[in-house]
């Protein structure tokens, strides 16, 4: 294993043993290791003066760039985020469990694929050490951002993706576009992501300069509680805040049935005024919830056992861009899965801003089967 340089955490850190805080800093170093779980280094300075005897060996001593820093065993040591900055609104902080996969700053880096030779767009490497496969629904955020700098000034309205082979977050993949049309209002593109010469996705992408309404209306939001009067759920990304309505979701198969329904409220707290990673953060996250939604009504099913007994994929979504987005405003995602067989899932899902006008809307298919063989259970936590 090899690590990378440590860089600043930019939150404030907290360390606790046994209900105690033994360490809490703002200044805070992470370090992301090759195959293996990030480390979070503490200043000396800023850990409890007996932490490190009561952690037991649990700790390590840093060295060299990181001279001075202590960093706790993870699995002993609970290890925490505060996700907030200066200034912000109190009703917005949360904590974030660490080891996480790391902050919007990142996943908007991963969107904002660079362009290579011809009419491809290269994105960059960033794993999860628990379980290094490229979402869907990110490789479709992705494609959406490489055909609007392709289209400058048309917006996507429609994209839809097929996903065949995983791919893997380790190594940086390739997403090409063919022009197909490219009118005076409309522009059309066939997408393709491959890794290794091997396709891992493909799809279609539709742009449009818009034009102003002759008609509109849209389908009205659900009669749901508020960002603020939901739960808010870790899924280790710092700088993004996911609440879940009616504490619908846990993802444990004991947890109690409902309708196979969730809503969910979404906001990313830094995004450049950059309007593709704006809808490319929109679609990034429409791959999460669609499965999760399928599985409620059923007692003994969570997502907790997905890539353990249970595997699970998002197989192609199609998703329609209806105004601009803001990603760093609230977005309420409903996803409702309207079919669940044969091992495969449907779900037909919208997303609206905080006043209940309709954003997007967009469909999943998706799988979910048995393993002949479970996995062990620390082989997959759910994350981004």
């Amino acid at each position: 294993m090899s690590s990378r340089s440590p860089t600043p955490l930019g939150y404030t850190a907290r360390a606790t043993l046994n209900n105690e805080v033994v360490a809490q800093s703002n200044s805070a170093q992470r370090v992301d290791v090759v195959g293996a779980a990030p480390q979070l280094w503490f200043p000396r300075s800023d850990v409890a003066p007996d932490a490190t005897k009561e952690a037991d060996g649990s700790w390590s001593e840093g060295a060299d760039d990181l001279a001075g820093f202590v960093s706790f065993d993870h699995e002993t040591v609970r290890l925490e985020i505060v996700d907030a900055v200066d200034g912000s609104d109190e009703r917005d902080i949360t904590t974030k469990r660490f080891p996480n996969w790391g902050d919007a700053a990142d996943l908007i880096e991963v969107l904002d694929v660079q362009p290579e030779s011809g009419h491809r767009y290269r994105s960059v490497a960033r794993s999860d050490w628990r379980r290094p496969i490229v979402e869907g629904s990110q490789i479709l955020g992705q494609t959406m951002v490489a055909a609007s700098r392709h289209a400058p000034g048309r917006r996507v309205v429609s994209a839809s993706m097929l996903f065949i082979r995983a791919a893997d977050a380790a190594t940086p993949y390739d997403i090409g576009l063919e022009q197909v049309t490219g009118g005076r209002t409309f522009t059309s593109l066939r997408a393709e992501a491959t890794q290794a010469d091997r396709t891992c996705a493909f799809g279609t992408v539709l742009l449009d300069t818009t034009a102003p309404d002759v008609i509109r209306h849209g389908d009205p939001a659900p009669n749901v509680t508020g960002p603020y009067d939901s739960t808010p759920y870790d899924m280790a990304v710092t700088g993004r805040d996911l609440r879940i309505v009616d504490d619908a979701y846990t993802g444990d198969p004991d947890a109690p049935v409902g309708p196979p329904e969730l809503s969910t409220w979404v906001k990313f707290r830094d995004v450049p005024d950059d309007p593709p990673i704006h809808a490319g953060l929109l679609a990034q996250f429409a791959g999460h919830m669609p499965i999760a939604a399928a599985l409620r009504p059923h007692a003994g099913i969570g997502q907790d056992q997905a890539h353990r007994s249970l595997s699970t994929a998002i197989n192609a979504i199609s998703l329609s861009i209806h105004r601009e987005v803001r990603a760093d405003r609230w977005m309420h995602y409903h996803h409702r899965s309207t079919f669940a067989g044969d091992g495969m899932t449907h779900a037909e899902c919208r997303v609206y801003d905080e006043d209940g006008d309709l954003l997007a809307s967009f469909t999943v298919e998706a799988m979910v089967r048995s393993f002949a063989e479970p996995a062990s259970p620390g082989d997959y936590r759910s994350s981004m």
